[in-house]
């Protein structure tokens, strides 16, 4: 398996436009070199990935289009919400909830509050740090639903020095992704309806597609990360997604193939379906070769 590119990016779901740290940066890495893309809204980086997939496609150069946010959620939860144990139907239930204006103003906040309601107690979600309260979306973390987890699969065995992904839950406080995978599933849906046939979620549907489309956590690099913005300069994300982008564009074939080598249970089994994997999950010593 080989791609002729490979994108990383980094979604932030920040409250009016914004650049630099904590904001959205998009790296393509080419046999050429690697170049990055700092968008300043949610609506300027679907556009800028939407012209990435079609310029690609005019190429005929193979695409792989890496995610840092969850594409699923623990084992349990889209199948209570949308009555399918399948997360490609959460990214259509969000497409059909979340608003989000050209300026960056989401309802991500009440959506969450929507979902919990769905589930008994003050759950799943948690976090706000608006000043006025969300009715339904507790500030504090609350006892989870019986039969949720805190954690996927995948976010276990991605864990490592410097990896420790968060639960899917968390919408707000340090490190907290929930709010960028209720702001990013949308936009990724709408790129797989846009592209149908041509563009693929992994590990949900097979990758041979010319457009690959995969969750992603560049702190499996994390050592790598630090290294090159102390030596550089630059913010934390844009070294995130330079610094994936490049090691995944070095694997040869067999060693890209290994990283889409699903462990059990496959992708028709059990909680897969419902949680995803991280491209490159368990396997943080083959990235970080290929940087060497």
């Amino acid at each position: 398996m080989i791609f002729d590119r490979v994108a990383i990016l980094d979604w932030s779901a920040a409250k009016g436009p914004k650049r630099g740290k904590d904001s959205i940066w998009v790296a393509t890495a080419t046999p050429i070199g690697c170049i990055a893309q700092n968008l300043p809204t949610r609506a300027t980086a679907e556009a800028a990935l939407v012209t990435l997939i079609t310029d690609s496609l005019a190429q005929n150069h193979r695409l792989l289009l890496g995610a840092d946010f969850a594409f699923g959620a623990p084992a349990g939860f889209v199948a209570r919400l949308t009555g399918q144990a399948a997360a490609l139907s959460w990214w259509h239930w969000l497409a059909q909830h979340i608003t989000d204006t050209a300026e960056n103003l989401s309802n991500y906040r009440q959506i969450a509050a929507q979902m919990n309601s769905v589930f008994p107690g003050d759950g799943p979600f948690w976090g706000n740090n608006e000043r006025m309260p969300t009715p339904g979306l507790p500030r504090l973390k609350p006892a989870l639903p019986p039969g949720l987890t805190p954690h996927r699969a995948t976010d276990l065995a991605a864990r490592g020095p410097g990896s420790s992904p968060k639960p899917v839950w968390q919408l707000a406080g340090a490190g907290a992704v929930g709010a960028q995978v209720l702001t990013g599933l949308p936009v990724l849906h709408r790129m797989q309806q846009r592209f149908a046939g041509q563009l693929s979620v992994w590990p949900f549907e097979p990758p041979t597609t010319p457009v690959v489309l995969a969750e992603v956590y560049p702190s499996l690099l994390a050592n790598a990360v630090r290294r090159h913005t102390s030596t550089t300069g630059m913010v934390t994300d844009e070294a995130q997604v330079r610094v994936l982008a490049t090691a995944l564009h070095r694997l040869g074939p067999a060693d890209m193939s290994r990283l889409f080598t699903l462990p059990h249970p496959t992708p028709d089994e059990g909680w897969m379906p419902e949680e995803g994997w991280i491209l490159g999950a368990g396997h943080a010593a083959l990235l970080q070769a290929a940087l060497c």
